[in-house]
């Protein structure tokens, strides 16, 4: 049993093809959320890979991203090596990613330990999260544990799917107690109503999945044998492809065809060995403009600007004007719990409780002639 992980076979694999439809009109396809500065100078994805690189060396920062976006991924990080910044040839969902990551570090060490962690995830506490990150690496790299960062609830949350959680592990027998509370993982709960989400934060019992996974090359490829052969098997391809350089081709040839499957559904909710690391420290999916709403500076009445705004009886409101070269002040009257967004060609206006339908409004745009371009 390995009982210590050198930083050199320490990987972060970054996954950075989502479109952030409920982000438009600021987040487009071919420059999402990941991509912008919504908070702060820096985009989301700049700030991931800012986040692991304590613990990990920048040469084994690997993102996955898809053909429209690398372009930019690339002018955003030149830190990283040009053959880490990966492209899907078309999207298949989280477990057709994860095994391009895992096939992806193996062929650079067999003895790598992952992190699998999102690229649009709004972390305010780093240092908080590099603690649990690195007691997370320690434990994955230990022997066969699938490790995911659970968040505990601060809100009765019904966009997040649960994990429940049973008593606090101990520390492995050879190492020193871990800063970071483990507990194993009991059961993964789809998106609840709001009255079980109320029951799960009240309970104690539950965490939030926030998508993030550790675990070791040799656990990773044993598991997708377990329960995901046809996955197994197109990760020992493109394992042999990336070793030869020939890995383009190779995913070319195969992902057409591969299964479209979240790696909740593929994996984690078939196996047996999942410990949750209690995520202690601030984090945000920022899955809507709402929850943008919760990081910027409000007014008295609760209005949330970006840009130069003015008002008479309006409360409750998010106004984000992305326009940089030629804003003009947005003038609101008796407006209340809205979203305004405004770009140089397009506008956005919409109630908060219905803010997640935005991504309905965008499949909508792509199939009309004249409005596919904005999508």
């Amino acid at each position: 049993m390995k009982t210590k992980v050198n930083k050199n076979e320490r990987f972060a694999v970054i996954m950075a093809g989502g479109r952030g439809e409920r982000f438009w009109p600021l987040s487009r396809q071919a420059t999402p959320k990941q991509l912008l500065p919504l908070v702060g100078d820096r985009s989301m994805l700049q700030e991931a890979v800012r986040n692991v690189l304590p613990l990990v060396p920048v040469a084994n920062v690997i993102v996955i991203t898809n053909e429209a976006q690398l372009g930019a991924v690339r002018k955003q990080l030149p830190e990283v090596p040009k053959a880490n910044l990966v492209a899907e040839p078309c999207g298949r969902d989280t477990c057709a990613a994860v095994t391009l990551g895992a096939a992806l570090v193996g062929a650079r060490c067999t003895r790598g330990v992952m992190a699998v962690l999102p690229a649009d995830h709004l972390i305010p506490e780093p240092r908080k999260f590099q603690q649990v990150l690195n007691d997370a690496f320690d434990l994955g790299g230990r022997g066969q544990a699938i490790v995911t960062i659970g968040i505990k609830p601060t809100e009765p949350a019904t966009g997040y799917g649960y994990i429940r959680v049973g008593p606090p592990l101990p520390p492995p027998h050879d190492a020193k107690p871990y800063k970071s509370t483990f507990f194993k993982a009991e059961q993964f709960v789809e998106k609840p109503n709001h009255d079980k989400a109320v029951e799960y934060m009240n309970s104690g019992h539950y965490r939030w999945n926030a998508g993030m996974f550790i675990w070791s090359f040799v656990t990773i490829t044993e598991s997708l044998k377990a329960h995901q052969p046809e996955m197994a098997a197109a990760c020992e391809r493109w394992f042999e492809a990336a070793a030869k350089g020939r890995l383009a081709k190779a995913l070319a040839a195969d992902y057409p065809a591969i299964k479209k499957i979240s790696i909740d559904y593929a994996l984690l909710e078939k196996a047996h060995n999942i410990v949750v690391a209690d995520g202690a420290f601030a984090w945000d999916d920022l899955g809507s403009w709402t929850a943008l709403a919760r990081h910027l500076k409000a007014d008295a009445e609760g209005n949330c600007a970006v840009g130069t705004f003015i008002h008479v009886d309006a409360a409750r409101n998010l106004i984000y004007d992305a326009r940089v070269k030629r804003r003009t002040p947005i003038a609101v009257v008796g407006l209340r719990d809205c979203i305004l967004v405004q770009t140089d060609d397009a506008t956005l206006v919409a109630h908060k409780s219905q803010a997640q339908k935005v991504k309905e409004l965008v499949q909508r745009m792509a199939a009309h002639p004249e409005l596919k371009k904005l999508v």
